[in-house]
This record gives C-alpha cells, sequence and structure tokens, in this order.
C-alpha cells in the first residue's frame, strides 16, 4: 500500500507541474480567451482533486476493512440468502449464470430464476435445472413479461431469505461472494452491499476500455462512496438486499429506466447504510459494438437523471436528508455538469492551442489527464484481481473512450430533459460469460 501511495503522489506533483505549465503559456488577449483559460484551470483542479479525493477515501476504505474483525457465524445463526435472477430471452447465457450460483461457498442458499415471459427458450433451460436436496435449491418461476423492476418484486414475494442477492442472467459470480457480502448484515442499520464488477468478453477494443472504465471508473468510486456507507448505485450484476428494508420502502418501482438506482437512493432516504464488498465479484457481458454500447449509456444516463428528478425535492433537504441530498448532488455532477464541462475543455483547449500557435498546450493537456489515469489505474488493478495489462489502455482512455460516452451522456440528457420516448434496448448476447 505505501509503494502505492508513493507513486501515486509522484504521478500528481507531475500533473500539476504539467497544471503549472499551461498557466504558464500566453494567450491571446481577447476576454474570452482569458474566461476560457480561466475555466480549463479551474477545470483541471477540480479533476486532480476530484482523483485525489476518490483515491484517499478509497485507501482509507480499504484500510479500515483490512482492521474490521471476522467472526463467522455459527451455521444455524447464519441467514438464509435469497438469489434472485430475473431474465428475458436470455438462453445463451442463463445456464452457465446458474452454474456459477451453485458453485457458491455459503451454505445456506436458494436460488430463483424468474423467467419474465421469454420468447426462448430462458425458462425451459431454467426448469430443466431445478433441484432441491440438503445442499442445494432452485427454483424456476415465469410469468407474463412486465420489466425486470416487477420480475425482481415477484422473487422478493417467492424469497424465504431475510437477505436476498439480485444478479443479472448475463452474469456469474466468484464462488464466495455470497459469503463476503453477507458479513456486512451484521449491522442492522446495513441496508444493501454493491459488489465488484468485471468485463468478462474482453476480446474486442470496446469491451477491454470497458473493462478498465468498470475497475478504475465504477468499482474505485463505490469503493470511496463506501468509506461513507453512501454507495449511491447498487449494480444490477451483483447487490445484496435486506429483505425487510427493501419491502419496506416499497420495493422495486418500474418509472426510471435504472430501478437499482431508484431503489438505492429509497434506502438512502430511508436511513440504511449502503455498503460495498470489493471481493464479491460479478463477471458480467459488456456490449461489443459501439452502438450496443451507446445504447446502454443512454438507458443508464436516463435511468439515473429520471431517478434524480424522483427525489429533486431532497436536493436542498439538507437539514432533514443530508446524505440523501449529498449524494444526489454527486450523481447529478457526474450524469451533467461533468460530461458537459469536460467536452467543452476539450474543445476549447484545442482552438487556444490552434490560435495562440503553442501546441504544446495539448501535450500538458494530456499529460495531465494520462498521468491521472494511468496512476488511477494502477492503484485500482493493485487492490483488485483485475489484469495488469489493462493498464495499459489508460495512455488513450480518456481522450479516445471517456470522450465518446461523454458526448452519449449529454445527449441522453438532453433528450431526457426533452421527454423525447427511448425503448430499453436490450442488448443482444454473446453466450461469452
Amino acid at each position: 500500500m505505501f509503494k502505492i501511495i508513493l507513486l501515486f503522489t509522484m504521478l500528481l506533483t507531475l500533473s500539476i507541474f504539467s497544471l503549472n505549465q499551461l498557466q504558464k503559456l500566453p494567450v491571446n488577449e481577447s476576454i474570452y480567451i482569458k474566461l476560457g483559460v480561466i475555466f480549463i484551470l479551474v477545470f483541471s483542479l477540480i479533476v486532480i482533486a476530484r482523483y485525489f479525493i476518490l483515491l484517499l477515501f478509497s485507501m482509507l476504505n480499504l484500510y479500515r476493512n483490512l482492521k474490521k474483525p471476522t467472526l463467522s457465524l455459527p451455521l444455524e445463526q447464519k441467514p438464509l440468502v435469497s438469489i434472485l435472477v430475473p431474465c428475458y430471452n436470455e438462453e445463451k447465457v442463463i445456464k452457465a449464470s446458474i452454474e456459477s450460483l451453485l458453485k457458491q461457498t455459503y451454505p445456506k442458499i436458494e436460488i430463483l430464476v424468474i423467467d419474465d415471459g421469454s420468447s426462448d427458450d430462458t425458462f425451459l433451460i431454467a426448469k430443466n435445472m431445478q433441484i432441491h436436496n440438503s445442499k442445494h435449491k432452485l427454483k424456476a418461476y415465469t410469468k407474463t413479461n412486465a420489466g425486470k423492476a416487477q420480475a425482481l418484486n415477484y422473487g422478493i414475494e417467492k424469497a424465504q431469505g431475510e437477505l436476498f442477492l439480485a444478479v443479472d442472467a448475463d452474469s456469474k459470480l466468484s464462488p464466495d461472494a455470497v459469503e463476503l457480502m453477507v458479513e456486512y448484515f451484521k449491522d442492522p442499520e446495513t441496508g444493501a452491499v454493491a459488489g465488484s464488477v468485471y468485463v468478462t468478453n474482453t476480446d474486442t477494443l470496446w469491451t477491454k476500455l470497458q473493462a478498465l472504465e468498470y475497475v478504475q471508473g465504477l468499482n474505485l468510486v463505490r469503493n470511496g462512496q463506501a468509506f461513507f456507507k453512501l454507495v449511491n448505485i447498487i449494480p444490477g450484476p451483483i447487490g445484496m438486499f435486506r429483505k425487510s428494508a427493501v419491502k419496506g420502502i416499497g420495493k422495486y418501482t418500474d418509472d426510471t429506466y435504472a430501478e437499482d438506482c431508484d431503489l438505492t437512493l429509497r434506502l438512502i432516504e430511508a436511513g440504511y447504510k449502503i455498503d460495498y464488498e470489493i471481493d464479491a465479484i460479478s463477471y458480467t457481458e459488456a456490449p461489443e459494438s459501439l452502438l450496443d454500447l451507446l445504447k446502454q449509456r443512454y438507458r443508464w444516463t436516463r435511468g439515473i437523471l429520471q431517478s434524480i428528478l424522483k427525489h429533486k425535492r431532497k436536493l436542498f433537504a439538507f437539514y432533514n436528508h443530508f446524505s440523501l441530498s449529498m449524494v444526489l448532488w454527486y450523481m447529478l455532477f457526474e450524469a451533467i455538469f461533468w460530461p458537459i464541462a469536460s467536452i467543452f475543455a476539450n474543445i476549447f483547449i484545442v482552438y487556444i492551442s490552434m490560435i495562440s500557435g503553442y501546441g504544446e498546450m495539448l501535450i500538458y493537456w494530456w499529460i495531465i489527464f494520462t498521468i491521472l489515469d494511468v496512476s488511477a489505474s494502477i492503484y485500482c488493478v493493485s487492490v483488485t484481481k483485475e489484469r495488469m495489462k489493462l493498464v495499459l489502455y489508460s495512455i488513450y482512455y480518456r481522450i479516445f473512450f471517456i470522450n465518446i460516452i461523454n458526448v452519449a451522456k449529454v445527449l441522453a440528457s438532453f433528450e431526457e430533459l426533452f421527454g423525447i420516448e427511448m425503448s430499453w434496448g436490450k442488448l443482444e448476447r454473446k453466450g461469452k460469460i
């Protein structure tokens, strides 16, 4: 850990040096250019501060968890965990997903597969895998199509466990995932626990970049948020919940494209802690083409905005709902303000470089973000079970990948604000889990 901190400190120093050099470069005396340069410098400082804060709290959370006692309960005191697998037309992946659940090391689980009116052989495959013995219990159900939220609610009513684990049908879990996550519920104030999500089909450029994004952009953020027990989104591929807490807030709703985000926010509003277990891993199938990736991010962005708008009255409720207000502002910043500012900053720095004749501005600009991405990637890969070779993609990760994602976020935000209709956009599975 000390080596990682030392490395990050060195890289951060180099990044700040590049920012200082950027500040010294002469530019056109126009007031608009000056204002733009001030914006660029402020934006760069915010980026550096964001990385530093996330890494700091991520390290603090990891250190705290290392010091946490791991006294396991005797078998008779262990809670039953119901694993809910909502699925719709998942015949290519459902068998592999169920097999990974049957390999869980936790001794008291039941697996409930809820087919949401599939038109393929999803239910037939799951039904043929039904089992009920002293070690395993697997039951498959089918219902008329009504969406993922209603499928999960159906599973909650059938579940016998006091805890339930929601997983996507296109995902596989690490064998000890359930065992690791159950430990957090010894605290009666814990309402949910998120796990880590890794990309399993890393055989295209797009999926490799998503693999880096998941470990750096998503899992790093969750680990930092977990220091405050305020993880803002429990991911669909792996999330464990206290059933009584979820039923107490009305279960899942289907009025957003991000039912997992909305549920998490309502749990925070109800006063529950939302934690994160870095070693509970779900291996998921990521979109392999740019079009499918953009469809997914459109849905994610619009779903997050819908969830924020549902709770907009709590944006300024700092006195009564301080935690929820802070989470909502953070999400608003990440979903709208950050992508717009990033796009503007990139366009403006190119423009200034062209009119001023100082092309080195682009070099320093690239150095700032690349160093931050490389350092964050090294840290994240070091504390997870991901592959070190992913760090290589961070060299062009922000310029090539993040800018495309930011454009998609901005367009999706405008479409949501103007009420343009959009379908769920289900991705075609490749069966690579």
